[in-house]
């Protein structure tokens, strides 16, 4: 299923990631796996189960976040939100 979330904030940030093809990211919503990251950041969460994660994503083909790293965003999120955290 395709993502169908409107992300525009989000976009902004990963529109600059790299671009990511590669196995259970391929395709999937950046944005949506900075908003995990970025939650999963703010609790420090450290039993983090990435595949898990990037398998449960939808689908996204949409604007600024195709084809970006669902893998990087990820890590973005979560950093952003320890950075946060500390606030």
């Amino acid at each position: 299923m395709a993502c169908k979330k409107t992300h525009t904030a989000i976009d902004v940030i990963v529109k600059d990631l790299p671009i990511g093809q590669e196995g259970s990211g391929r395709h999937r919503c950046a944005s949506c796996a900075y908003e995990i990251g970025y939650e999963n950041g703010l609790v420090k969460a450290e039993n983090i189960n990435l595949e898990s994660i990037l398998d449960s994503l939808e689908d996204s083909q949409k604007g600024a976040r195709r084809h970006r790293s669902p893998h990087a965003a990820y890590s973005l999120g979560y950093y952003n939100g320890v950075i946060e955290s500390y606030k």
